[in-house]
């Protein structure tokens, strides 16, 4: 069944992309990712000496600090510096710079929607932009659920505001890898099977949030498409 939405996109038609690299000329790496009207700036800054209170000092340490459109950060923002923070704990190779800090700024420049996940992409070209090590890359998306029972990918903002529930959901993604072959696998499954963030907003059952986790796999290829023509 088609879902009429506003912009006359499908149900699983993304918006728009478009990113840039090297935006910010004091940064040692940056990048703006847009997805519709929705813009986010990454800017990157290190490794420098030295790693903040509670860290592992035999590893690399990561700072992400959000910085939303105006006024203060919130509730939302601290936990969006958390999962910016755990994803890119999980993608970078932290033993090759151990007792260092990077400085990751997120700058929101419009909020229309799906504004976590677009952070996270353009988190991601930013690293790549700063030389940082990466194991591998992140491609995230926003899945929405209708009251009806149907699922919506990359909504606007409106959308998101009369969706039952949601889910950001960030998968593994291969593109630029330094890990060997058989290092990108998962219990014998390619690396794009697995999973390294999941963020839900509302309530939805296991099934629903089952059939969310494969609409947003199967997304993502476009996604991954997309980063490998950027990076080139």
């Amino acid at each position: 069944m088609d879902i009429d939405r506003k912009d006359g996109r499908t149900a699983n038609q993304l918006r728009p992309l478009s990113c840039s690299r090297n935006v910010l000329n004091r940064a040692h790496g940056s990048a703006s990712w847009s997805q519709g009207e929705t813009k986010v700036l990454a800017a990157v800054y290190g490794p420098k000496a030295g790693t903040n209170k509670n860290e592992n000092p035999e590893k690399a340490c990561f700072e992400v600090i959000w910085k939303p459109k105006t006024g203060q950060i919130g509730k939302a923002e601290k936990e969006y510096e958390m999962i910016l923070k755990k994803t890119v704990q999980s993608i970078c190779v932290l033993n090759v710079h151990p007792n260092t800090t990077t400085s990751i700024i997120i700058q929101v420049v419009n909020d229309d929607g799906a504004l976590l996940p677009c952070a996270i992409n353009a988190l991601c070209a930013a690293l790549v932009d700063a030389g940082i090590p990466l194991k591998h890359l992140a491609v995230a998306i926003c899945c929405c659920l209708t009251g009806s029972g149907h699922i919506l990918l990359d909504p606007s903002k409106l959308e998101e505001q009369r969706m039952k529930a949601f889910v950001y959901l960030v998968f593994p993604n291969s593109t630029l890898s330094v890990l060997p072959e058989e290092a990108l696998k998962m219990r014998g499954e390619p690396m794009e099977h697995g999973l390294i963030t999941s963020s839900t907003h509302g309530v939805m059952s296991v099934d629903d949030y089952i059939c969310c986790l494969e609409r947003g796999r199967a997304a993502t290829s476009k996604l991954s498409d997309f980063f490998r023509r950027n990076l080139q």
